[in-house]
């Protein structure tokens, strides 16, 4: 059984990793509108991501004995300044989250919790993948000043991105 700290931690990040989805489903319906279709499916994968990691904490809970608990989710918002000013927010939300995922560490090691210190291992990887994803992606925006050329043909390069759960390989 889980300690009740851990657990509620765990129901938060649930909560925060349902909010990382449909943060990423808004900015790619923002791009949808804006006709920037690559972009658009690239943040459809980050939706489709962050759903399979809201799943793995749900499925790690239940496994443990836990109890879910699911809370409402903050409005996401739907308007941004461009393509630089999504991916500045997207990369502040990385940050946000890593600072999120090495809290959950931080608890599993205070109550001893070896089993959920070695469930979280693979998320901390995962965020040091994600915002090096994300800085890589910025960095070419602001070198194109994000737009012209560069852009359309960053937008056909994100077209190509497919989703592959992760979290199946760790598992």
């Amino acid at each position: 059984m889980i300690k009740e700290k851990m657990l509620n931690a765990l129901n938060e990040q649930i909560n925060a990793e349902q909010y990382s989805a449909l943060l990423y489903l808004s900015m790619s319906a923002y791009f949808s509108s804006n006709g920037l279709p690559g972009f658009a499916n690239w943040m459809y994968i980050q939706f489709q991501e962050e759903m399979t990691h809201a799943n793995k904490f749900f499925n790690y809970v239940n496994e443990r004995g836990g109890k879910v608990q699911l809370k409402a989710i903050a409005q996401m918002p739907a308007e941004f300044d461009g393509v630089i000013d999504v991916f500045e927010k997207t990369q502040a939300h990385e940050q946000h989250v890593t600072n999120l995922i090495n809290k959950l560490v931080d608890i599993a090691i205070e109550e001893r919790d070896h089993a959920t210190q070695s469930f979280l291992k693979w998320f901390v990887d995962e965020q040091v993948e994600e915002e090096a994803n994300v800085q890589e992606i910025l960095d070419t925006l602001k070198l194109i000043n994000g737009q012209g050329n560069g852009i359309f043909m960053l937008d056909r390069e994100m077209r190509q991105r497919v989703f592959v759960d992760s979290t199946q390989a760790a598992e």
